[in-house]
């Protein structure tokens, strides 16, 4: 159901291997952007995933190195690219910050080509949800406030027992769609039949979290219980917990910690600290849960319902 593209996993600033943060969720023809740090329009077109349809953006807070981006991305998006709009979910203050940035700076005061809509995201709130899936945004705490985590979640749905249906004498077409749908029917010879007759069981849909910088882990653990997916920051290690609880971030093994206590599945850390060598942060998270992955950029994963978690190859 999701497709999750990383196209900058640094923290606070770019290393020659990792520009700063940004992912792409991409979910049939709907698609997402997750925080725009500086370069991320770039990574975009070294990613292959190119800016069609690219027009909704969740910002996780207000520091430069998760929006940044947004400059040269919006200025490109409203020069080059054809889209009917452009819509920004985040925080109050991340949005004052943007509108500076974009209407102050890169619009220079003129009316943008396309419009661009700012939304502001407070408290637990679905911002977007389509037939297949929803998204949530949810509060965590980093410095300042305002700073908000996201939820990717598939609708669960129950399937359609065929051989039930054609026990009882259900024929193919509308009358099927009308029961899939939760309606009662009934057919030429009397017979009603009811939703309950022909559907299995309910199975719960993909969950895909993303929390971006956070200080704490236990006032999120209700929102990212059972994800398939859990992306989080690992930008210290734990040696250093003091240090990173004083800039609000958490540890490698704090992550795994959560991942473990909360019945993740699979664990991608991101926000990677120039200070660490990669295999450091490896080695500390899959010490607490064996099934945590340090990503880099570009790396790209797919996950369906009911199936682990894939790495797409080049």
């Amino acid at each position: 159901m999701f497709d999750i593209v990383f196209l900058g996993t640094s923290a606070s600033a770019p290393s020659i291997y990792r520009g700063l943060s940004s992912q792409a969720i991409l979910a049939g023809e709907d698609r997402f952007l997750v925080d725009c740090g500086e370069g991320t329009q770039r990574q975009i077109l070294r990613s292959g995933i190119g800016f069609k349809k690219l027009n909704r953006i969740l910002l996780t807070h207000s520091h430069l190195d998760h929006i940044l981006g947004l400059g040269g991305l919006v200025s490109t998006f409203t020069r080059w690219e054809s889209m009917d709009d452009l819509h920004i979910w985040g925080g109050e203050h991340t949005l004052s910050r943007v509108h500076t940035l974009l209407f102050d700076v890169v619009l220079a005061g003129q009316t943008p080509p396309i419009p661009i809509y700012l939304h502001k995201v407070d408290g637990v709130i679905t911002i977007y949800e389509s037939k297949a899936f929803s998204v949530k945004a949810f509060p965590v705490t980093h410095r300042g406030q305002g700073c908000f985590g996201y939820i990717f979640q598939e609708h669960s749905h129950r399937p359609f027992l065929v051989d039930k249906a054609n026990e009882l004498g259900v024929p193919n077409g509308p009358e099927r769609g009308l029961l899939v749908k939760g309606e009662t029917i009934t057919l030429k010879d009397g017979t009603v039949v009811t939703p309950d007759m022909v559907l299995g069981e309910e199975i719960v849909g993909t969950k895909v979290c993303i929390t971006g910088d956070i200080a704490r882990t236990d006032n999120i653990r209700e929102y990212v219980a059972d994800a398939d997916v859990l992306i989080t920051e690992a930008t210290f290690l734990d040696s250093e917990r003091d240090e990173a609880n004083s800039f609000g971030h958490i540890t490698a093994k704090q992550a795994g910690e959560l991942a473990k206590e909360v019945n993740i599945k699979h664990l991608l850390l991101t926000h990677v600290s120039r200070r660490y060598r990669e295999f450091e942060v490896i080695k500390e998270a899959q010490a607490t849960f064996s099934d945590s992955i340090v990503v880099r950029d570009l790396d790209y994963f797919s996950i369906r319902r009911g199936q682990a978690l894939e790495k797409v190859e080049d």
